[in-house]
């Protein structure tokens, strides 16, 4: 009975101190980097843990991690001499924000509410993915001023070098991460960890740094979030980066970028005809779309939302399948399912996709229709991973492609179409069954002509 008192008195004092509405809703809108329960990450706990590095709290000291930590305070060092700024001043500024980039972390573990050690690793990590993106835009940034050439006296066992250059001054040429070297082998894995939810830094933090570093200049700021895209080789236009305002991390600001949609004149229209509500919804695979008479044609952008079924055409864009696709899409289908307010776009899209690629077949058709571009190898492997890719996720009902879901379900079932579907999977599914067909319609030909001149024959006899 005490134990029973006891245990009545805490849950009276809690309500007592329970927060108000409006506080609950400030404490979880500054959350945006999540650590992802097993539930989810036991089906493939590969795709959402870092390979080579870690950013932030939750899998930093980690033993696959180590080895990258020598390089993070190198790069560091490397980002204070060229900046000409204390280390102090970056510590002043991030001091007054660092409750907030604390709570941008779910879960965060116990030892990091330290602020001081907190904000080391902040800094530590921030610099070192801004140096990364700067090596990159020096890489890709084509010289603007001829090199001299070697001094006659120079030996000739140096020349060689100059293919191997680091692409940034202040690292050497044969740095393991800042080179030509590091950019081949070291920058496609670092591109796929820092696209890993758990694994991200608040934007805040990014955008502090370079502030700092370049005065508090705004437009530097701006050309952050360009020099991003750069990096994951995402081209939008200068005139769509107000879309990126208010980014949480470089996975927001990822996922943005594949759902950012061109703007048109004129929208295609969002309906067909009669919109069925009821039984089966279940949209059919590609090839039984391509029976009953649907087109599958690419769409004009790349953007993920353009997604349109009008006149008996779909129109998908385009999307290059490749190894590092399935844990990008987890991740990203992961921060949807945890951020509240982020959307369901990406996770629709999938649930799509997943629905139309039933098999080998499915993706041989979209790959010729210039949807799928297959660098994963097979077919068949292709249609095995978005079919994983689907698990235990739903169809926004309130999304776009939800009424493309209506609107192609609805054309399928309407009686010419169904009609069409069943002869063309019963009679032409392969070269035999065309065959049968085709002698079949030419032997009732001919019993046609045998009789109609039997008939003549018969009305009109010879003289």
């Amino acid at each position: 009975m005490e134990e029973g008192k006891e245990w009545v008195i805490s849950i009276n004092k809690e309500l007592e101190n329970l927060p108000n509405t409006s506080e609950e809703s400030a404490h979880w809108s500054k959350r945006s980097i999540y650590r992802i329960p097993a539930s989810v990450t036991d089906v493939n706990t590969r795709a959402y843990k870092p390979q080579i590095v870690s950013f932030g709290p939750y899998h930093h000291g980690s033993d696959n991690m180590k080895a990258m930590e020598e390089h993070k305070r190198r790069a560091l060092l490397h980002f204070l001499k060229r900046s000409n700024k204390p280390l102090q001043a970056y510590v002043d500024a991030l001091t007054p924000v660092a409750q907030d980039l604390k709570d941008a972390y779910d879960q965060l573990p116990p030892h990091w509410h330290d602020t001081h050690k907190f904000l080391q690793l902040m800094i530590v990590d921030g610099c070192f993915i801004l140096e990364i993106l700067r090596a990159a835009a020096a890489t890709s940034a084509p010289s603007t001023q001829a090199r001299p050439p070697p001094p006659p006296s120079a030996p000739s066992h140096s020349q060689p070098q100059a293919h191997h250059q680091s692409p940034v001054r202040d690292y050497a040429a044969n740095d393991p991460i800042f080179s030509n070297h590091g950019k081949l082998y070291i920058v496609p894995y670092l591109k796929r960890d820092m696209l890993m939810l758990e694994n991200q830094l608040p934007m805040p933090l990014l955008e502090k740094l370079v502030a700092v570093q370049n005065d508090r200049s705004l437009k530097d700021c701006k050309d952050l979030t360009k020099r991003i895209l750069k990096f994951f080789q995402q081209n939008v236009p200068a005139k769509n980066l107000h879309e990126f305002n208010h980014c949480l991390h470089i996975l927001d600001i990822y996922r943005r970028s594949l759902l950012l949609e061109e703007p048109r004149g004129k929208k295609p229209e969002r309906s067909s005809g009669h919109i069925h509500h009821g039984g089966d919804d279940i949209i059919r695979s590609a090839t039984e779309l391509n029976e009953a008479g649907i087109r599958i044609k690419r769409s004009k952008s790349r953007s993920l939302k353009d997604i349109t079924f009008h006149g008996g055409v779909l129109k998908l864009p385009l999307i290059v399948v490749d190894d590092a696709l399935e844990s990008l899409y987890l991740n990203l289908i992961a921060f949807e399912r945890f951020h509240v307010g982020a959307g369901n776009d990406l996770t629709s899209y999938i649930f799509f996709m997943d629905n139309i690629i039933d098999s080998s077949r499915d993706v041989s058709l979209l790959h010729s229709c210039g949807i799928i571009q297959n660098a994963l190898g097979s077919d068949k492997a292709v249609a095995k991973l978005f079919n994983s890719l689907s698990k235990d996720i739903t169809l926004d009902p309130d999304s776009s492609l939800d009424l493309v879901h209506k609107q192609v379900s609805a054309y399928c079932q309407q009686p010419w179409h169904q009609w069409r579907a069943n002869l063309m999977h019963t009679y032409f599914t392969n070269p035999w069954a065309i065959l049968s067909v085709v002698a079949a319609i030419f032997l009732f030909a001919l019993t046609i002509v045998q009789t109609i001149y039997s008939v003549l024959g018969y009305v009109s006899p010879p003289p």
